[in-house]
């Protein structure tokens, strides 16, 4: 299994993915990039824009008469940021996740996502920023990876007068009704995960929360600790607020 999952697509005064453009091009192998822009509105915009950073190999599987079988046939994926809700009720409705899902266990399909395309590769969308600006069938996600993510995360500034939760507090909520961990993002950083091999690239690392508190994880720490297949089983997530993962 192959993965990139970045926490952002546009680092604060850089232009759109340049901290990821030569990473992403590793990734790739050289396979044409299928871009998945579902999360956004402006389909075509948005394939412009990652072509424009990529370069040509960049395809809109939107493009295709049959986007389910453009996704299903592409060998590396990528999946863009927006709101999270939108893209995975657009990939319900496309009948594409048990799919997706089995062609990235095995290994045939690489897949890099960006914010909601990172929210996604969760067993659920249930720690992602986004508001549900749609309803989609469900929350629960592909889960190729056994822990949940928060992109853009931002300690909270101990200057500020604001009153609003911060994101430490509200990832403190869902640790209160699951124990599944964590993995927070900071900008700039990604997982990386090419077979047995996962930890955090980019730069400026990870927070991890848990229900024992949280583990500030550098650039090129490993993930091996909170891998563990079996702990989540995406097909039979509950929601009704029993603590801990499925049994």
């Amino acid at each position: 299994m192959r993965m990139l999952l970045l926490s952002n697509s546009t680092n604060h005064g850089e232009t759109f993915l340049a901290h990821a453009r030569e990473r992403i091009a590793e990734f790739a192998r050289g396979e044409p990039v299928s871009f998945v822009p579902f999360a956004l509105a402006d389909w075509d915009g948005y394939t412009e824009r990652v072509r424009n950073a990529l370069g040509s190999d960049v395809v809109g599987v939107h493009r295709d008469g049959q986007p389910a079988r453009a996704i299903a046939e592409a060998r590396c994926l990528l999946v863009g940021g927006g709101n999270t809700f939108r893209l995975l009720d657009a990939l319900y409705r496309l009948g594409v996740l048990e799919v997706l899902r089995r062609r990235v266990r095995s290994g045939e399909l690489a897949y890099a996502g960006a914010s909601a395309g990172t929210n996604i590769a969760a067993p659920t969308i249930r720690t992602t920023n986004d508001m549900p600006i749609v309803d989609p069938p469900g929350l629960a996600a592909l889960g190729l990876v056994p822990f949940q993510i928060n992109p853009h995360y931002v300690d909270a500034d101990p200057g500020s007068t604001l009153m609003a939760e911060t994101r430490a507090e509200r990832l403190a909520q869902f640790l209160e009704v699951s124990d599944v961990a964590v993995v927070a993002l900071y900008e700039g950083a990604w997982i990386e995960i090419d077979g047995d091999d996962r930890r955090i690239g980019g730069k400026n690392g990870a927070l991890v929360f848990h229900r024992g508190g949280t583990e500030r994880l550098g650039t090129s720490a490993d993930l091996d600790r909170w891998w563990r297949p079996g702990s989540f089983d995406v097909d039979r997530v509950r929601f009704d607020g029993v603590p801990g993962p499925v049994a």
